[in-house]
């Protein structure tokens, strides 16, 4: 069981640290409240532009190749990622050097220069990271499903945002702006994970995160808009297809028990080999070479995708199929022993990941900053441990046939509507 101990600095960032028996590094992460979901229509990419700018320099490591090599002479690993709900970065070292990391780390997210030239060439390179993801069909159809799902609500926007935003659009001063006004210490968090004997109970640490200046709470995001089934499809002349289906589980968000229960249900569902979909779809039918489903709870609302890349002749097929096992489930419920077997490789995957101090540290960050809730991995894996078979059943039968449905292959929204 982890050690675990939270402490409040006086620029109102919490700090906790999470000491792992056993590990030979250390993981520390700073995550804000900043992802896609928090910009402005005008914005959409700049929480993720501003992830990579950050990477320039600070006041101590004043540009980029100084900062990488910081890096590499304590043997760490540097990266960061945006999502919809959270901006993080993270460095991973050996825990004789987290003192340094963190020093590194402190220095350039806290005090970042945002420089203008280095700015204008960031540009080019995001610009390549947007058109990168447009020419793959995977990707494209994991964008067109949020806005399936989401409509125009930042949900459903693409977290990279559009190349003309970047190219166009975002100034030096909308970069800092936004960072003033999102990256507010009292909706973030610092994590220390792993092995913390190098890093000093004697204030020092805590003094290198004040670096982060105190700022007010920023205004709160958007909620979420209500369901509204739509069928979006990107025609392309090909002979592949890629399909995604986006449900929304009848749970409560803030119960964790709940997303607990949803995990099960989507293991269950095609979260494994020995999924319904994956037994079904790929095994029996041959429908697909690629077929899962995936839960995931944002801040208020919560979604179960399913996602299949496939020969583009058995589309419709495998998307009638999918829909009607999960319209099984529904009206008949699971059976005992698949709810058995999905718990638990549901717990045994997630212990497995934790055995990553990163993977522990990202988890902390969605635990608190998204949900408010605890951080100890270990609450996490009983809670998957502890899920009922009714928990999965209620879950299964408040599954309503409602959808939204996004394909990218050589169909029309009217092939999928009559299907």
């Amino acid at each position: 069981m982890p050690q675990i101990q939270q402490s409040l600095l006086s620029n109102g960032l919490p700090l906790y640290r999470i000491s792992v028996e056993g590990a030979r590094s250390t993981t520390i992460l700073v995550a804000f409240d900043a992802g896609a979901r928090t910009e402005r229509p005008d914005e959409n990419g700049m929480a993720h532009f501003l992830e990579h700018l950050v990477f320039k320099g600070g006041e101590k490591y004043p540009t980029y190749r100084d900062v990488n090599e910081a890096a590499e002479r304590i043997g760490a690993v540097l990266n960061a990622y945006t999502s919809h709900d959270l901006v993080a970065f993270h460095i991973t070292a050996r825990f004789s050097t987290a003192l340094q990391a963190a020093d590194l780390l402190t220095d350039f997210v806290g005090r970042p220069r945002i420089d203008a030239e280095e700015m204008n060439r960031e540009r080019g390179v995001v610009v390549q990271e947007i058109a990168r993801a447009n020419d793959q069909p995977a990707v494209m159809a994991e964008h067109l499903i949020d806005e399936a799902a989401f409509g125009d609500h930042p949900l459903g926007r693409p977290v990279l945002g559009p190349a003309e935003h970047i190219r166009e659009t975002f100034t030096r001063d909308g970069i800092v702006a936004f960072r003033e006004r999102r990256w507010a210490p009292e909706r973030g968090g610092a994590f220390l994970v792993g092995n913390l004997e190098g890093l000093p109970g004697n204030g020092e640490v805590d003094e290198l995160f004040t670096r982060f200046p105190s700022r007010p709470a920023p205004d709160p995001y958007e909620p979420a808009p209500a369901a509204e089934p739509r069928i979006l499809v990107r025609e392309r002349d090909s002979n592949q297809s890629h399909l995604r289906m986006s449900y929304r589980p009848a749970v409560e968000i803030d119960n964790a028990r709940h997303r607990a229960a949803l995990a099960i249900y989507s293991t269950l569902l095609g979260g494994s080999m020995g999924s319904r979909l994956f037994d079904e779809i790929r095994e029996q039918r041959g429908l697909a070479y690629s077929v899962h489903s995936i839960a995931h709870a944002y801040a208020d609302v919560p979604v179960l995708q399913l996602s299949a890349g496939l020969e583009s002749a058995k589309c419709l097929e495998a998307y009638r199929r999918m829909r009607d096992i999960v319209s099984e489930l529904r009206e008949d419920g699971p059976s005992e022993a698949e709810v058995e077997r999905a718990r638990a490789y549901a717990a045994g995957a997630r212990a497995i990941a934790f055995e990553n101090t990163g993977a522990v540290a990202r988890h902390a960050a969605q635990q608190t900053i998204v949900y408010g809730e605890d951080v100890d991995p270990d609450r996490t894996i009983e809670l998957l441990d502890r899920v009922t078979f009714d928990e999965v059943k209620e879950v299964a039968a408040g599954m309503a046939d409602r959808l939204s449905v996004a394909c990218v292959g050589p169909h029309t929204v009217e092939d999928l509507e009559s299907a």
